[in-house]
């Protein structure tokens, strides 16, 4: 059973919203692949990449992080400051799932790229999160070697291997699912 890479169920805002949910992020520009693991098999459940470019989005094909407050088009969720990416975090980790998140930092032209080919791809067919988030990856100048795959941690070990990469995990010990920890997020954003 997949974590989060469920049949897509969020509704398109409109390119207004979209706008005005912008949010910029300071700091140097990244790419940050994002893997739901397994803590029994070490299989992985969901991948999605946080694209800190002209904006800061999370790219989550077929991905299941809902709430109303999150401006939502095409598999792309708008305005994520570093409090939503904590909430996006939470949501997926459980005592059975934890968060990798691996981190490169890019040029800005690199962050562009990703950026509007995650706008452009649209929604995602439930359990391709890592094929589109690979095919996506592979896209994007000076990223050409990563090599398309249906399976999140074959992807999270590609990614391992680019240079400058810098690699986080993040543990929760609750029994919740996603939809329990967007609304434990609710309350705290």
């Amino acid at each position: 059973a997949l974590a989060a890479c469920a049949n897509d169920t969020g509704i398109d805002n409109t390119p207004a919203e979209v706008a005005a949910a912008a949010y910029v992020a300071p700091g140097p520009k990244s790419i940050s692949l994002i893997t739901v693991v397994n803590n029994r098999s070490g299989s992985g459940g969901h991948s999605a990449l946080v694209i800190n470019g002209s904006q800061q989005v999370i790219f989550d094909p077929a991905g299941s992080f809902r709430d109303p407050r999150v401006i939502e088009r095409g598999d792309v969720l708008y305005g994520m400051s570093p409090k939503w990416i904590s909430a996006y975090k939470s949501a997926h980790a459980r005592s059975t799932y934890h968060i990798v998140t691996q981190q490169i930092p890019v040029t800005e032209a690199q962050a562009e790229q990703a950026l509007n080919l995650a706008m452009a791809n649209g929604a995602v067919s439930g359990a391709f999160c890592s094929n589109a988030t690979s095919s996506l990856l592979s896209k994007v100048s000076g990223f050409e070697q990563i090599k398309t795959t249906f399976f999140p941690v074959a992807l999270q070990q590609q990614f391992a291997t680019l240079p400058g990469v810098t690699t986080t995990k993040y543990y929760e010990d609750d029994e919740g699912g996603i939809t329990d920890g967007v609304q434990a997020a609710m309350l705290t954003q």
